[in-house]
C-alpha cells in the first residue's frame, strides 16, 4: 500500500515545518503530498510551495471546496498548478456541509451531488480544451443566463499539460461515494474503518456499474487520511487524537446535519456519537472527549507499538483503500513510515 503526506490546513497560521516534512515525505518514497481548506487557509497556494520544492511526489488538494470558487476558476488554477508542477497535480473535491458553505462562501448548499455532477463536467471541460466550455444546468450556466446578455462560451488560453487531470471526490455518504466512482478518479473517504468495507465497496461497486463510468475498482484509487501515532501505550496514543475526534462528531456541523457523526452512527457508535455532540455543543469539549471510548479511536486509526501497529495494518491491506495519508512532522512521517514497512 503506497503512502501519502496530509498537511491539511493551517490553524492559526502557517503549519509549522511543513515543507520539511514534505521534502522527508519525497526522501521516504512517499507517493503525494495533500493540503486543504476550511475558512482560513487555502488548498492552491501551499500545494504550490511545496511543488517548488520537490520533483517527483505528487501534489493533491484533499480538499478543494466547491463553493469557494467557480468551476473555471478551480480548472484554472489546476491547469497552471499542473504546468508548473509537470504533470504532478491531484484534484481533490468536496461539497463541505452546509454551514460552512452558507455561512462562510454565500452559496446554496442543497442538491450537493447534482451541483457536484456539474461542477466536475464543467472542470473537465476547461482541461480538455476541445471545445469552448458550455453547460446549461440547473446549478451552473455557461454562457450566464441574463445579465447583459454578452457572454460567449470560451476556451482557456491555456493548453493543457494533461488533457485530463485526475479528479477525487470527497465523500462520506453512500450516495456521494457511489457519484465519486461514476464521475470521479478517486474517492476521498475521510474515518474509514475496515470495518465498514463492505458497506463502502458496494457504494463504489454502485458507482463502477452506472453508464459512462470511468473506472472500475481496479484502476480507481482511494487515498485515506489515516491517525497513526507509535506509541508504547495505547490509552495515552488514543488521548492524543479524542479531542480532535470530538470536534468533528461534536461541532463540525449542525446538530440535524453532521455528516461525521453519521459516519461513526453507521459503524455502531450512534449512543457514543450523539453523547459527544451534546456534550461539545453544550461546551463542554473536555468531557466530550473523554465520552469517547478508545475502541472507537482504534477502528478508525493505527495506534500502540510498532507490532500492534503492523498487525492491525493487515486489516487495511484488505480493503478498497489504496494509499494511506499520514501526519506529522519529518521525524514523525520517518518513525511511522519505518513502522508500517
Amino acid at each position: 500500500m503506497k503512502l501519502g503526506f496530509h498537511v491539511g490546513y493551517w490553524q492559526s497560521g502557517p503549519t509549522p515545518g511543513a515543507l520539511e516534512a514534505v521534502l522527508k515525505a519525497e526522501e521516504l518514497g512517499f507517493d503525494s503530498v495533500w493540503t486543504a481548506e476550511a475558512y482560513g487557509s487555502d488548498a492552491f497556494t501551499p500545494l504550490a510551495w511545496y511543488g517548488a520544492s520537490t520533483s517527483r511526489i505528487r501534489l493533491g488538494t484533499n480538499i478543494v471546496q466547491m463553493a469557494a470558487r467557480t468551476p473555471t476558476a478551480t480548472a484554472m488554477s489546476a491547469l497552471t498548478l499542473d504546468h508548473l508542477s509537470g504533470g504532478r497535480m491531484v484534484l481533490g473535491l468536496g461539497a463541505s456541509g452546509p454551514q460552512v458553505v452558507e455561512g462562510w462562501y454565500g452559496q446554496p448548499y442543497p442538491k450537493p451531488l447534482a451541483r457536484t455532477r456539474e461542477y466536475v463536467d464543467i472542470v473537465r471541460q476547461v482541461i480538455a480544451r476541445e471545445a469552448p466550455v458550455t453547460l446549461d444546468g440547473d446549478h451552473f450556466q455557461l454562457p450566464f443566463k441574463g445579465g447583459t446578455g454578452l457572454g460567449k462560451p470560451l476556451k482557456p488560453t491555456v493548453h493543457p499539460l494533461r488533457k485530463d487531470i485526475p479528479i477525487h471526490l470527497a465523500a462520506e455518504g453512500p450516495k456521494n461515494v457511489a457519484l465519486a466512482a461514476e464521475i470521479g478518479d478517486g474517492w476521498l473517504p475521510l474515518f474509514f474503518s475496515p470495518k465498514s468495507n463492505g458497506f463502502y465497496k458496494a457504494a463504489l461497486e454502485e458507482g463502477f456499474s452506472r453508464p459512462g463510468a470511468r473506472h472500475t475498482l481496479e484502476t480507481f484509487e482511494v487515498p485515506c487520511s489515516l491517525p497513526v501515532i507509535v506509541h508504547d501505550d495505547v490509552e495515552e496514543a488514543a488521548g492524543w487524537i479524542k479531542p480532535s475526534l470530538a470536534l468533528y462528531i461534536g461541532g463540525m456541523g449542525a446538530k440535524s446535519v453532521n455528516f461525521h457523526h453519521d459516519v461513526y452512527a453507521r459503524l455502531g457508535y450512534g449512543d457514543v456519537a450523539d453523547k459527544v455532540q451534546e456534550l461539545f455543543l453544550a461546551g463542554r469539549k473536555d468531557e466530550a472527549a473523554a465520552a469517547i471510548p478508545t475502541s472507537l479511536v482504534e477502528d478508525t486509526s493505527l495506534i500502540g507499538p510498532p507490532a500492534k501497529i503492523r498487525d492491525e495494518l493487515q486489516a487495511w491491506e484488505e480493503t478498497v483503500v489504496t494509499q494511506l495519508l499520514l501526519r506529522g512532522d519529518a521525524a514523525t512521517l520517518e518513525k511511522i513510515a519505518g513502522a508500517l514497512r
